[in-house]
């Protein structure tokens, strides 16, 4: 496995359980639609949100954040539509980022952005 796979495989595992220990259930980890798929997807006081996660271990490239592209955000909004279809329990939305910095297995920064993009 890459380096790069590595990294983000803890980071979605540092995401889940920060977002554990803030009260959210978790629903699905690397829910799939078509050939790509959605990090997390959480619901907390009926609030149905997915997350796209990223992680590095350095800024020298930009903030995680910053590597959430406009592209994505398009494929999380129809991931959603379809994911609502399947579970019509859920009318409201939110789309979240979670990003993370560690570095030497030691996490300096998670910034959780919520209501990233609509």
């Amino acid at each position: 496995m890459t380096k790069h796979k590595e990294t983000g495989i803890k980071g979605e595992q540092i995401a889940e359980n920060f977002l554990l220990r803030k009260g959210y259930t978790i629903l699905e980890r690397n829910w799939r639609f078509g050939k790509k798929e959605i990090d997390i997807i959480a619901e907390t006081n009926g609030l149905l949100i997915f997350i796209e996660v990223k992680t590095r271990a350095t800024t020298y490239f930009g903030y995680p954040e910053d590597a959430v592209s406009v592209s994505k955000q398009d494929f999380m909004k129809l991931s959603a539509e379809a994911y609502i279809a399947e579970h019509v329990q859920f009318s409201e939305v939110r789309f979240d980022v979670i990003s993370i910095i560690f570095v030497n297995d030691i996490v300096k920064e998670i910034l959780h952005i919520e209501d990233a993009f609509y």
